[in-house]
């Protein structure tokens, strides 16, 4: 099956492009957005999905304003054309690749609408490759790359208008693809693997400078995937944002320490450390400390993340779209203990030495972790 990819030397395989390169049910390509004004009255967050094998197109934006989070979802039969990246009441357009991205959502009836435009702020960070088998089947496979912009355009949250300014409103962006567990379970045997997921990502803009971490660690504390790196905000149209003119500097040791509000497996603070490598330029010094304050919670179960009948890649139909909404605090809906609910990013304000700049800490641990005292699947951080 052609799409108009085809006419582009991009090919991987002897393949058309709309032909994956497997036939592994769980493989995937995603876009996520998050975005927000710097006192945390309105962060949003954005994501669409395609699960080829699985012929499955879904989409989500969700928002947090007034005390409420509000979400919208799309689930459809997906094209063959891969260049379509539309479902529903959503439309994703690369308007310039690496610069400039527009979401448009047209969800009255559920309340929520959308006109924004994403205007890169930075180079594309690519982070190392994340892979995990529980033999013999590959678990997860996936390349992503990060991000960081600001925003414009018109957000409608319950009727009310917001206009959004790329001066003030920031966020950032990912895009991933390859393989992770999505969609309907597989059948055979279960896994082999004890449930234990301990997922820290910690992207901050500032004024001058971005700063983006992430660490995946064992039940006992040991880091499988921990990547560090500053970059500079881009200057003019004419700076490179991939490529190794990029000036991205990568650290030689990132770490992320949290602690836990009590009751929770939510930050109530962190602090991160970063290493430079010996060869660092004058960019960063020999160690970087960034502290984070807690301002919002996002719940990631609005965009699908184990949401109990959203979740990613499941087949609902040719197409389907529904909304949620919950009260931030206070509802069985946010419950901590809900594992549904662990899940979550924090949007926080970052102070490192006398730069201060918002961001978010995403948080998700699952089983066992031993530096923050959790010792089953699913228990909750002591007083």
């Amino acid at each position: 099956m052609l799409s108009p990819f085809d006419d582009y030397p991009v090919h991987q395989t002897s393949s058309p492009i709309a032909h994956p390169v497997d036939g592994n049910p769980n493989r995937y390509d995603r876009y996520f957005f998050n975005g927000y004004d710097p006192d945390g009255d309105v962060y949003f967050a954005a994501a669409m999905g395609l699960y080829p094998n699985r012929r499955v197109i879904d989409a989500a934006l969700s928002v947090v304003h007034g005390g409420e989070q509000t979400s919208v979802f799309a689930s459809g039969r997906a094209p063959w054309d891969p260049t379509v990246t539309e479902v529903g009441p959503f439309r994703i357009t690369v308007e310039e690749p690496m610069r400039r991205l527009r979401i448009e959502v047209d969800a009255a009836d559920h309340g929520l609408e959308a006109s924004l435009v994403f205007g890169a702020r930075t180079a594309a960070v690519e982070e190392p490759h994340f892979h995990i088998v529980d033999p013999p089947r590959t678990v997860m496979d996936y390349t992503r790359f990060t991000q960081w912009g600001g925003w414009s355009g018109t957000l409608v949250v319950g009727g009310r208008e917001i206009q959004l300014d790329e001066s003030r409103f920031r966020g950032t962006r990912d895009r991933s693809w390859g393989v992770r567990r999505v969609g309907e379970p597989e059948g055979g045997a279960p896994a082999s693997r004890k449930p234990q997921f301990h997922w820290l990502w910690a992207p901050i803009n500032f004024d001058d400078v971005c700063v983006h971490v992430d660490t995946q660690q064992d039940a006992v504390g040991e880091a499988w995937h921990s990547f560090g790196a500053v970059t500079p905000v881009l200057t003019g149209a004419a700076d490179p944002v991939v490529g190794p003119e990029s000036r991205i500097e990568v650290m030689s040791g990132a770490r992320i320490e949290v602690e836990w509000q009590p009751g929770t497996r939510w930050m109530r603070s962190s602090r991160i450390i970063l290493t430079a490598r010996a060869d660092h330029g004058p960019m960063v010094p020999d160690e970087v400390e960034i502290h984070l304050e807690p301002l919002v919670r996002f719940q990631m179960k609005g965009l699908g993340y184990f949401h109990p009948t959203r979740a990613h890649g499941l087949w609902q139909g040719e197409l389907s779209v529904t909304g949620d909404r919950w009260r931030v605090e206070g509802e069985d809906s946010t419950d901590p203990a809900r594992p549904e609910n662990f899940h979550v990013q924090t949007l926080v304000r970052a102070t490192m030495g006398d730069r201060t700049g918002t961001g978010i800490l995403e948080q998700l641990v699952l089983g066992p972790h031993r530096p923050s005292g959790f010792t089953g699947v699913t228990d909750l951080a002591r007083g």
